[in-house]
């Protein structure tokens, strides 16, 4: 199984999921991709297996991924401060992965979710791979 985790500016969310997903001991490679060193950095530094920064990076990684992950910006162009092209959020949409995205309230709201706190939010998107591969019948 291959995850993608995507992130910009310091790669604060991006690192958060890639601890929790080794904590949790499920057998994948992650690829960290960041929009810029700095991010992919942090990723790197929290356990992914694989870490490429920029634009075309994302869009091969969104080809090969079973699931990607990251702040909600990741599939809205000109966002996280304009780190998102349009096509890294053409590439993320476009992706036959399953997109868990962690809702960051700073500039995006969405109707219906649930006030967290950044921790609860990457325990919950982590959960949901867990929760996944458990319903297939594969093990964590």
């Amino acid at each position: 199984m291959n995850i993608v985790v995507i992130d910009g500016q310091g790669g604060r969310i991006g690192k958060a999921i890639i601890e929790q997903i080794r904590a949790c001991s499920i057998n994948c490679e992650i690829t960290a991709i960041g929009t810029n060193s700095l991010a992919t950095s942090a990723m790197l530094k929290a356990g992914a297996d694989n870490g490429a920064t920029g634009e075309n990076p994302v869009v091969i990684a969104c080809r090969k991924a079973d699931y990607i992950v990251g702040p909600i910006g990741i599939v809205i162009a000109d966002s996280m401060l304009g780190e998102i092209t349009p096509k890294m959020a053409e590439s993320v949409g476009q992706s036959d992965a399953r997109k868990i995205l962690i809702p960051v309230n700073k500039c995006i709201s969405v109707a219906g979710v649930q006030e967290m706190t950044l921790s609860q939010y990457v325990a919950n998107a982590v959960q949901m791979i867990v929760d996944k591969k458990a319903s297939n019948g594969l093990t964590v």
